[in-house]
């Protein structure tokens, strides 16, 4: 009885865990905003907080620092270094 318990709350988990990761963005965001009124544990409220929000158009989870970042190099470099464009240099594939 006890092991068939645990493997259904087991199942249950990872059924919802894929469920989440396959769903499309805009239904999880949804979905978030919903639970969001719920009395919910400080971080589980914090992972739907993230959810809840636009993500940005670059498809990075990294973006979020760049500001953080930035002014810390503003302080150290300078202001015109913060700001200059960053150059991408692109690498052609050889042809084969």
């Amino acid at each position: 009885m006890f092991q068939t318990l645990i493997v259904a709350v087991l199942v249950t988990g990872c059924t919802a865990y894929a469920a989440w990761t396959l769903m499309p963005a805009a239904a999880r965001r949804a979905i978030a905003l919903r639970l969001l009124v719920l009395p919910l544990p400080g971080a589980f409220a914090a992972r739907l907080r993230r959810a809840a929000t636009v993500a940005t158009g670059c498809g990075c989870d990294g973006c979020d620092h760049a500001p953080a970042k930035a002014a810390k190099t503003a302080k150290t470099v300078g202001r015109a270094a913060a700001e200059a464009p960053q150059v991408v240099t692109f690498h052609p594939r050889p042809k084969r």
